[in-house]
């Protein structure tokens, strides 16, 4: 007993906190990086499918490698069942699968500041499907924070869809192919973490294993489309790794890892360090992007910016509160 007292009491106090920072940090470096290391070492030729693909595998290893290091490895086969994991965790796992391909898609097509702040409009329909399957509100700073992010998307989508110095240089391609495809992915989104929360609070999944179990069925919805889909295609003419180099690798890790970053940083100290997080890595990606691409944010870009850090600040900094009569 004398043996088990210090190492229960060791990380609660200063441990904790270390490990909250540490991965904090972890993962607004890894928010801030992922567009423009996707950017930088995946190659357009890289097929779409083979990149998800692989992630989603570096997903499960991480995951299991880390419910291993807990001990509740060892509890999965006696309370695992096929019913409850699909039920669980089935949906969730095909609608983000999809969403994975279309941000792939829209990482080519925008610069990286602007992906990274269209890609957080998905707060808005977090919150409507959150509403619509869980029944939870909104106090009215949180409304109006989502009306400020919905302003800043409406001012980049026009931003970028009339700009003529974008990297493509196609106004018509920058909207189909960037701007549309992360605002699927955002509503899409959206939907898959209500479903989540839904699954952590009735079924009582651990973030682990559901990624563990959305990674697989969203792998395997992936391989079920390749059969009709041009990637599919693409991956029996030219190969499953056509177009990688050994960098492309490390885009795919990064995003493995910053799945797991979040469910920590979620799970150890809640939503407002995630929007802390959410904050400090687009300031991180407007820093990066001027550093390794030279050129400053477009004036859109600087209008909606502070919009967008505003609008997540008081999102998380005023909850609904539970009156006393509804309690």
């Amino acid at each position: 007993m004398a043996a088990k007292k210090p190492k229960a009491s060791t990380p609660n106090p200063g441990n904790m906190s270390l490990r909250v920072w540490f991965y904090s940090i972890l993962l607004t470096l890894q928010y801030g990086f992922q567009p423009i290391i996707s950017k930088r070492f995946t190659r357009r030729e890289v097929i779409v499918t083979s990149s998800v693909l692989t992630c989603e595998v570096a997903k499960v290893v991480c995951a299991l490698i880390l419910m291993a290091k807990d001990g509740s490895l060892k509890k999965l086969a006696k309370e695992w069942t096929l019913v409850g994991s699909l039920t669980a965790s089935g949906l969730p796992a095909a609608i983000y699968a999809l969403q994975n391909s279309l941000l792939q898609i829209s990482y080519r097509n925008l610069d990286s500041l602007t992906f990274s702040m269209l890609n957080q409009t998905k707060i808005i329909f977090t919150a409507i499907f959150t509403y619509i399957i869980l029944r939870q509100r909104q106090s009215i700073q949180q409304i109006g924070a989502l009306f400020l992010l919905i302003m800043a998307a409406v001012l980049l989508s026009i931003g970028e869809g009339s700009s003529k110095g974008s990297s493509s240089g196609d106004p018509e391609k920058i909207l189909f192919y960037g701007i549309a495809p992360v605002l699927v992915a955002s509503v899409l989104s959206g939907l898959a973490s209500a479903l989540c929360q839904w699954a952590s609070q009735v079924k009582k999944h651990s973030s682990y294993l559901m990624t563990v179990e959305m990674s697989i069925v969203g792998s395997l919805c992936l391989l079920a489309s390749t059969s009709k889909s041009p990637d599919g295609e693409a991956i029996r003419r030219y190969g499953f790794f056509y177009g990688w180099t050994p960098l492309t690798l490390i885009p795919v890790v990064t995003n493995a890892l910053g799945g797991i970053l979040v469910g920590l940083v979620t799970s150890l100290a809640g939503g407002v360090r995630k929007g802390f997080v959410i904050v400090s890595a687009l300031l991180v990606t407007a820093m990066l992007q001027f550093l390794f691409e030279g050129t400053p944010p477009s004036l859109y870009c600087l209008v909606a910016l502070p919009l967008v850090i505003s609008s997540i600040s008081i999102y998380q900094k005023y909850p609904y509160q539970v009156k006393k009569k509804e309690a």
